[in-house]
């Protein structure tokens, strides 16, 4: 580990130009379904068909990737991706393309991640002190804010200004600047168990051992299974929410996707914040009264109200970095590494699984109900999942344990 700045240099400038990449043409993807259909359930089947395939893959590909050399995962993957993208540049390029199209390109996209993002997080451990991970998670948190600021700007840009192919090919160049990234650093393997011979269901109920056998990290599980099933629904919702409560336009759509990235790059800036590091578990347990707050307070706004809209989208974005990249950091320090790819592909999956019928139901709640009471809802949901996890006695339990370790090393 002796260099391990010079090999996260190079990973993460691949990473940020496939980040970036994948953004852009995500946002655009986004922008043109929206302006094409204004309907919340294409929008809704669109994020479904994003997340699906990592779903049910993402029950299985952590084996693998426990098993497998993960430099040759992440490589194929991103290689896989930029593949599938091509052949849909084609179609737009033919002028034949259809909705359908959209969904399976996203689908597709969605397999390459199910074996890229686990074989990713996991190698973090093997490449850096463990000191220094809250600092490396921030920084990758950081990428992703960065994508989330530009992405929006530029896609709205693009699509103006290029026909769709071209909007896509930038995608396909953005991957394959992170594979040769990715050829130019060594990622070494966990040791395994070579005398085993593998067997997938055996080894997902390794992986899942590693969670309940842990009552605590069992727990934070739970909750964050919960936050996603409020989330993703509302997610799916923003640039609805811009459009038709708000009057917005796809620059206002632009603006908020924008508060969100810079939020979001505050809150991976300020994990490295020693005492952020000292205190993950309280912290996790911190942000889901702030998310939920930031969604309560965005659906009792008036349709006048965007620039607060605005706002407190980026304060939202702050407390998920804050949560995403704390909660990353205790399963890396938890779980062994030879269990990591498993547990963090089950993760995923955990949390997009409830996630399902929540966007199933996307259409039927902004219909019904209304966008702005959908984000009250939510954001009380979540409100009381931040009630729940200061009242669970094994988060407790760490919560005092890292006071205790702070105040010794304070006295020290």
């Amino acid at each position: 580990m002796s260099d391990w700045k010079k090999v996260f240099a190079i990973i993460f400038t691949g990473q940020l130009f496939s980040t970036l990449s994948s953004y852009i043409v995500g946002y655009a993807v986004i922008f043109w379904l929206s302006i094409e259909t204004g309907s919340a359930e294409v929008l809704a089947y669109a994020t479904i068909a994003a997340l699906l395939p990592q779903l049910v893959l993402g029950m299985f590909t952590g084996v693998f990737v426990d098993r497998w050399n993960r430099k040759r995962i992440m490589i194929l993957s991103d290689l896989f991706i930029a593949l599938c993208t091509l052949l849909i540049a084609i179609l737009f390029y033919t002028s034949d393309v259809k909705i359908s199209y959209i969904y399976a390109l996203l689908a597709l996209r969605s397999a390459g991640m199910a074996f890229h993002v686990p074989a990713m997080q996991a190698s973090v451990p093997l490449l850096a002190p463990a000191d220094k991970l809250m600092r490396i998670s921030g920084i990758n948190n950081m990428i992703q804010s960065v994508s989330t600021i530009a992405g929006p700007a530029l896609a709205a840009l693009l699509i103006s200004l290029l026909d769709m192919t071209w909007v896509l090919m930038i995608d396909v160049a953005g991957a394959l600047i992170a594979v040769v990234s990715l050829l130019l650093v060594q990622i070494p393997d966990p040791e395994r168990k070579s005398q085993e011979e593998p067997h997938v269901l055996r080894e997902l109920k390794e992986g899942l051992r590693e969670i309940y056998t842990r009552p605590a990290l069992l727990w934070m599980f739970i909750l964050s299974v919960f936050l996603h099933t409020f989330i993703m629904p509302i997610s799916a919702m923003f640039p609805l929410m811009t459009l038709q409560h708000f009057n917005g336009t796809t620059y206002m759509m632009s603006i908020v996707e924008i508060a969100w990235g810079v939020g979001m790059l505050i809150g991976g800036a300020v994990l490295g914040y020693p005492w952020l590091g000292k205190h993950k578990v309280t912290v996790i347990n911190l942000m889901y009264f702030l998310i939920g707050a930031t969604f309560i307070f965005s659906g009792i706004l008036p349709p006048s109200g965007f620039v607060f809209f605005a706002a407190i989208t980026a304060f939202g974005g702050i407390s998920a970095a804050i949560f995403s990249g704390s909660f990353t950091v205790v399963i890396q320090t938890m779980v062994e590494p030879t269990a990591l790819g498993r547990v963090f592909s089950l993760y995923s999956s955990l949390t997009l699984m409830p996630s399902m019928i929540g966007l199933l139901a996307t259409g039927f709640i902004a219909d019904t109900i209304g966008i702005g009471n959908a984000f009250i809802i939510a954001g009380s949901g979540i409100f009381l999942l931040g009630i729940t996890a200061f009242s669970v006695a094994p988060l407790r339990k760490l919560v005092r344990e890292e006071n205790k370790r702070d105040r010794m090393i304070t006295v020290d």
